[in-house]
């Protein structure tokens, strides 16, 4: 299947996705209303098949994750090796998504003290998850202080870890593979390389079958909300979304703040430069269908060199994404103010690894598939519940959006900062005009 009819399946599937959460709270009002044939039986059917599809997602998420990390790394390690310019380039990466996940905290807790979730929308919403889903909370990092949380970090037993959905510790066992596997010869490397990659793709399949049929679970769930709380959930959705874009807007701001200073380019200039690559990824969601245009006005408008924007461009949309510590740490946060998880320094350093690491391996994924595989393993090293997360990806369109608009001004903040002082001066401004 080509790549641009993968992308319209899932933007397909995801307004399918949206009417089945409509419909479902709509059904679940009106069997609170009126009663549902079967009464606590049925609800019981339909908690079932809800949780079914839940489990299968959730079954995919360690291979997943490890095999990503596994293959990001890898191909990480292969472009630092190109050469100077390579190498530079990933720095750039690596210290702008540092700076985006403290931003991610910030805006995120300042967020929610500014505009807390409302009470009787929080139980609404948590009213639809299965029953087990208020209690179950990981306790792979939330306990024992900031000691307990080093020693989380190195898994005495990585298949018990697993097991255990200790997924910080996975994390690290799987960077440390990554990065061992760039030290063997090509002769041994090159298969390893491989057998993660088609166990990552292998998985990735299962997520497609298992989101084929996301209507259905979604409506499952979201009947379930209905049912216990009627149509009061809606408006929390609303505020799931108006927070999440909240946080990536500040994120399109500062990348316009740091191209100015660290790139040293007019905000004006920048601006007009970005603007039409921002225009195309707001409608095609796709940071790879924004790469031509990107490259033309990184060389036309930006200053940056052909040599810089061929190289830097390609390999920030192969591995960088700005926007995914930031939307995903701000989606956990939500659901662990939603569920009333404690969020401590223990926990915030876990989700920060975890959301650093997971943001090299779930690029390039289709919005529904990278929704779970990044945001689920901050959760597990958080101790944040992971049954909600279906309600919100049904609403994920919207901030979608915003994640490819941030990661196309970022790519070329990016590479106006790595071309540096060998930037060329506006064009206009040399003219006098």
């Amino acid at each position: 299947m080509t790549r641009s009819r993968t992308a319209a399946l899932f933007t397909s599937l995801s307004l399918w996705v949206m009417v089945a959460l409509v419909g479902g709270l709509a059904a679940g009002a009106a069997a609170q209303a009126w009663g549902i044939p079967g009464g606590t039986g049925t609800v019981a059917v339909i908690d079932a098949l809800g949780q079914l599809w839940l489990n299968a997602l959730r079954m995919t998420i360690i291979p997943l994750v490890f095999s990503l990390l596994v293959t990001g790394i890898a191909s990480i390690a292969d472009a630092a090796a190109t050469g100077r310019l390579a190498l530079k380039a990933v720095i750039v990466f690596a210290l702008l998504l540092l700076g985006a996940t403290v931003y991610a905290f910030a805006s995120s807790l300042g967020l929610h003290a500014l505009w807390p979730i409302g009470a009787d929308g929080a139980a609404a919403l948590l009213a639809g998850a299965p029953p087990e889903a208020a209690r179950e909370v990981a306790e792979n990092v939330g306990g024992g202080g900031f000691g307990a949380f080093l020693t989380s970090l190195a898994p005495a037993n990585p298949i018990r870890a697993a097991a255990d959905d200790a997924i910080l510790a996975i994390v690290v066992f799987a960077i440390a593979f990554g990065f061992a596997t760039t030290r063997l010869d090509a002769r041994l490397r090159q298969p390893v390389a491989l057998f993660f990659e088609a166990v990552a793709q292998t998985m990735i399949v299962i997520v497609q079958w298992v989101l084929a049929v996301a209507p259905l679970g979604v409506f499952a769930l979201a009947l379930g909300v209905g049912l216990r709380a009627g149509l009061g959930a809606a408006g929390v959705l609303g505020h799931y979304i108006a927070l999440v874009c909240l946080s990536l807007i500040g994120l399109i701001l500062l990348t316009y703040v740091v191209a100015v200073v660290v790139g040293r380019i007019g905000l004006g200039r920048f601006a007009q430069g970005a603007a039409p690559a921002q225009v195309v990824a707001f409608s095609t969601q796709s940071s790879l269908a924004c790469l031509p245009i990107m490259v033309e006005r990184a060389i036309d408008r930006l200053g940056v060199s052909t040599a810089t924007a061929g190289l830097v461009l390609p390999l920030a949309v192969a591995v960088f994404r700005i926007t995914s510590p930031v939307a995903n740490l701000a989606v956990v946060i939500y659901v662990a103010r939603l569920t009333g998880t404690e969020i401590t320094t223990a926990t915030m350093l876990a989700g920060g690894l975890a959301a650093l690491a997971v943001s090299i391996g779930t690029v390039g994924l289709p919005g529904q598939v990278s929704f779970f595989a990044s945001i689920a393993p901050i959760c597990l090293a958080m101790g944040v519940p992971l049954e909600v997360l279906p309600l919100l990806l049904a609403v994920e369109v919207v901030p979608d959006i915003f994640r490819t608009v941030g990661n196309v001004t970022a790519d070329l903040a990016a590479a106006r900062i790595v071309e540096g002082r060998d930037a060329t001066a506006d064009p206009e401004a040399a003219a006098g005009i």
